[in-house]
């Protein structure tokens, strides 16, 4: 099955499953402080932010996600 809530940017393809998923890339990317669980030095790092791709996680490139997040969102309310 194809993913609908997808978009590219320069560095890659931005998708999400659903707007849930859709909205933690937003918060997470908007987020000035990221704080990890207390558990993440445990060697237990399989949640999903972690699995987010490096670009997508560089502060450098928050607005550039920011914008593609709202391009895909703005692509629901149109259809």
């Amino acid at each position: 099955m194809p993913l609908w809530l997808q978009v590219e940017t320069r560095h890659g393809w931005l998708w999400a499953y659903n707007l849930e998923h859709l909205d933690l890339i937003r918060r997470f990317v908007q987020a000035s402080l990221r704080e990890r669980a207390p558990w993440y030095d445990t060697g237990q790092k399989m949640t999903l932010v972690a699995r987010l791709p490096a670009w997508i996680k560089r502060a450098k490139n928050r607005d550039e996600i920011l914008r593609a997040v709202s391009r895909i969102h703005a692509s629901l309310v149109a259809a």
